[in-house]
């Protein structure tokens, strides 16, 4: 899938800062009608809010499958992130003021076959794969910024995501499971409305 142009991806920030927004202002956000033609594909998308400049998570909602125009998407995570995320209390008005705005694409998830639990650490590339648990009625996503910022290995990735679903954290190594991975081009405003750039997620 064709990667997105920074100015696409400011886009993607300004529209999901302009959603929350009006949101929060009490009216209901339309779709704009300049999009550029790539935000119109379908594309699955991560909306996520960090204090400034603590840099604290604030709220992190997504839809990791190819639903929705990347658009619609953009616009349904943003809302989500910043009224239904169960770990925070919505996030007001005037608190947008001091939060800064991080918008992932994601690419469409891609099975990990193994036949050997074990093998998994070294099949996981940090700083590029996000990943997804299917265990049952539990499922969990971390995506592919999120080891980085917290200098996991492998082995604490896989455990980490196994808490996220409400796991074990050993169950990768004795559960069944299915596993999947994606990318992510992950862009974010350096300061509250400030510029957007595109974060490398190059390990730390």
């Amino acid at each position: 899938m064709e990667r997105l142009s920074l100015s696409e991806g400011t886009y993607l920030v300004k529209l999901a800062r302009k959603t929350i927004e009006v949101y929060l202002s009490g009216k209901m956000p339309a779709p704009p009608d300049d999009a550029p033609e790539k935000i119109r594909r379908k594309q699955g998308v991560f909306v996520t809010l960090y204090t400034y400049p603590e840099r604290e998570l604030r709220g992190c909602i997504g839809i990791p499958l190819p639903e929705y125009p990347l658009i619609e998407a953009t616009m349904r995570a943003a809302i989500a992130s910043a009224t239904e995320d169960p770990r925070f209390p919505s996030v007001s008005l005037e608190e947008m003021s001091s939060i800064i705005v991080e918008v992932s694409v994601l690419t469409p998830p891609e099975e990990i076959k193994f036949t050997d639990p074990k093998e998994l650490p070294n099949m996981i590339r940090i700083g590029e794969d996000g990943l997804i648990i299917e265990a049952g009625i539990y499922s969990g996503l971390l995506l592919p910024q999120v080891p980085v910022e917290y200098g996991w290995s492998p082995e604490e990735y896989l455990m980490h995501l196994c808490i996220k679903a409400g796991l074990a954290p050993t169950y990768w190594l004795t559960g069944k499971m299915r596993l999947y991975r994606f990318s992510a081009q992950v862009f974010e405003e350096e300061s509250p409305k400030g510029r957007v750039i595109e974060r490398s997620l190059g390990r730390c």
